[in-house]
């Protein structure tokens, strides 16, 4: 089970209750933040505060596992540990250099409880733990605010979500459903979002992957200053000049009362230390204490001097105080600091994970009564639009099901937009972004996706998926015997001949019936809808077999023959563009230009061709880059694409021998006695 809620919410109160509802007997909290022990120690005191059968254990708080196990077995107690992903994946039973924490492994935990479960648990190392933990009859329970990465993972039936928009909409109605009784959610800020296109003021700072680069902007030399330091002050100028009209955060005294105290999140930590000495003689900046909290990213053990570092510089009453929090990592996940009321996001890319920028940007939410009055607007300040929307569109509970109408995605933005205002602003002007332009960007989000999976996900396929007929169906079995002889494919789903795809009336009928209450469902609707859903699992099994082809799609638009960056790659002209002999080497053998000519139409034309460009965009940009930033580009690109044959993408032996020649003058390292390998296009050095 997957609880998808947001921060605040409660998960770790909520888990506990579970524990103590079910009368469990070995409860495992495993998370890649250690320094939440305390946390959960303290809630489980409010839980189990009259159950003193359950004791609670961990290095640093209650009793230590070998006392727990042991008077669990002579019947004594249930109890609850928490252990550190960190250190059991060091664990030699896992692949680690230490022996160590074999009696938690070989426990048979009741439930494991995954705490932030979006962080450290789907790395190999992490996989590798929660297999050796899992036994037979073992439940899990993962909690994340943020699980975007974890979604394609569970039915939607395995997943609880409570969102912001389902928050803010418990806050709004609450009167009207509890009259008379206070309002819980009342002292939960609403969120207003605002976006600034600096690209248009300082255009060298675009990159052809169409984003703003913090990094080259905040760049600085050895000396700790910045290499665009007149930019950097035009910038601190730009949010101060001072203008009542102003869409800038701090325009004028009224602007700079509300943001007296705001996070602003830097590339780096050498742009924080040169920015927080360009703050502090600044005539505006100078005036606000600087906190610079700026390390190696978000190190849980310095969490907590970082925090007392900036409640220190807050005090006791934040009316008097003013601060600017600069940091590049800390303190943008799992603490709360009441008095902010604005983050700054200065840092990032249109690539930023959805997961990070949430969890950043909901810091300010937290409740806060100062001095007798309510927090009740919070607000981001986001200087690359692009990133922000990208983001945002991929927030709200969105369909990710081919063949959904756009209906259900304009209510969930809908919802979104009202409880959460998107402001754009462009020089002086302001534009409050509607539902449409959201779907926009949605499409991007879409794109975006299908490039970092490798095209491994189901936004590149088409609607026609719904609609296989027969005779369709005969093509995907015969497709499946060829592309089922490949090496490391995976296991391809079995394609039932006898169940066709679902017609447009039955696609509504399934979701009609999905939206019902199960205790409000027929027995004939209850049949009905398990035979639509046997019906939409060949979809599911069409595209498992699809894998096949789409994963190698990448590499192939990687390396080809366009000349002209102004021609646009389309599923229609895909094979035309690739040279025989790559698609030879990277295609299933037997998997012709002719015979994915016949599977083409499955591909949405629209996301391919969009996916297509980003590569090539995202290649070119890279040639224009500092070398160690064109390292990581293009490392990054080549860590998207999925090879099905081997664990790594290997150089075929023709390109290498082209390498070689090229580099020694001309010589070929052709040599007869392997002549009938190296023919092989498959043939890998």
């Amino acid at each position: 089970m997957l609880w998808n809620a947001k921060m605040r919410f409660g998960k770790t109160l909520s888990a506990l209750q579970v524990v103590k509802e079910m009368k469990l007997g070995r409860t495992l909290i495993l998370t890649h933040r250690p320094v939440v022990d305390k946390g959960w120690f303290e809630d489980f005191g409010k839980i189990f505060f009259d159950s003193p059968e359950y004791i609670y254990g961990s290095k640093n708080n209650g009793e230590n596992f070998e006392n727990l196990e042991k008077q669990y077995k002579k019947g004594d107690i249930h109890y609850i540990y928490f252990a550190s992903m960190q250190d059991l994946r060091g664990s030699e039973s896992v692949g680690g250099k230490f022996d160590k924490n074999n009696e938690i492994f070989s426990t048979a935990w009741d439930l494991i409880i995954v705490d932030e479960a979006h962080e450290g648990i789907q790395t190999s190392l992490g996989k590798a733990v929660m297999d050796e933990l899992v036994k037979p009859k073992t439940k899990v329970l993962r909690l994340s605010g943020t699980p975007f990465n974890l979604l394609d993972d569970f039915k939607e039936d395995e997943i609880y979500t409570w969102d912001y928009v389902m928050e803010q909409r418990a806050k709004t109605e609450w009167d009207e459903t509890h009259f008379g009784d206070p309002n819980p959610y009342a002292g939960l800020p609403r969120m207003n979002i605002f976006t600034y296109n600096l690209g248009k003021l300082l255009k060298e700072f675009i990159d052809e992957d169409v984003a703003f680069n913090f990094r080259e902007f905040f760049r600085t030399r050895e000396d700790n200053t910045f290499l665009h330091d007149k930019d950097v002050l035009a910038f601190l100028n730009l949010l101060t000049k001072e203008d009542e009209n102003s869409l800038y955060p701090f325009a004028n005294e009224n602007y700079r009362s509300i943001f007296r105290h705001t996070l602003w999140v830097l590339p780096g930590v050498k742009a924080a230390k040169a920015l927080s000495a360009m703050l502090s003689i600044h005539p505006v900046f100078g005036n606000f204490k600087v906190v610079n909290v700026a390390g190696d990213g978000d190190e849980d053990e310095e969490n907590a001097d970082a925090l007392t570092m900036v409640e220190n510089a807050i005090g006791n009453n934040p009316d008097e105080t003013r601060t600017i929090t600069l940091s590049c990592g800390r303190l943008t996940t799992g603490v709360s600091v009441k008095a902010w009321t604005g983050v700054l996001m200065l840092s990032g890319s249109y690539n930023t994970a959805a997961s990070s920028y949430m969890q950043t940007i909901f810091r300010v939410q937290t409740p806060a009564t100062i001095n007798g009055r309510m927090k009740e607007d919070c607000y981001v300040f986001d200087f690359a639009p692009d990133r922000t929307l990208q983001v945002l569109a991929t927030a709200p509970r969105v369909s990710t099901k081919a063949g959904n109408t756009t209906e259900g995605q304009r209510q969930a933005l809908g919802d979104f937009l009202n409880f959460c205002p998107v402001i754009a602003i462009e020089g002086s002007t302001m534009e409050t972004l509607d539902v449409n332009h959201m779907l926009q960007q949605l499409k991007k989000a879409y794109v975006e996706k299908v490039v970092r999976s490798g095209f491994e996900n189901g936004y590149i396929y088409s609607d026609e998926l719904l609609k296989l007929s027969g005779d369709d169906l005969k093509e995907f079995d015969n497709l499946k015997r060829i592309i089922g002889q490949t090496k490391a494919i995976g296991n391809i789903g079995s394609i039932d001949i006898n169940n066709q795809g679902l017609t447009n009336e039955e696609y509504g009928e399934k979701e009609r019936l999905e939206k019902k209450k199960k205790r409000e469902l027929t027995d004939d609707e209850k049949a009905r809808l398990e035979e639509l859903k046997k019906k939409k699992k060949v979809k599911e099994d069409a595209i498992s077999i699809l894998r096949g082809i789409s994963i190698r799609m990448p590499l192939l638009i990687y390396g080809a023959d366009i000349n002209d960056e102004d021609k646009e790659l389309t599923i229609d002209n895909f094979t035309s563009l690739v040279d025989a002999q790559s698609w030879e080497e990277f295609m299933p053998h037997g998997v012709t230009k002719q015979k994915f000519n016949q599977f083409k139409k499955y591909y949405d034309a629209e996301i391919f061709a969009a996916a297509g460009k980003r590569i090539r965009a995202l290649t070119r940009a890279a040639d224009k880059m500092s070398v160690e930033e064109r390292i990581e580009r293009i490392a990054f690109i080549f860590s998207t694409f999925r090879n099905p044959d081997k664990e790594t993408v290997l150089t075929p032996w023709r390109v290498v021998n082209m390498h070689l020649g090229d580099t020694l003058g001309g010589y070929c390292f052709f040599n007869e006695d392997y002549s009938e390998q190296i023919n092989d296009p498959h043939y890998i050095v």
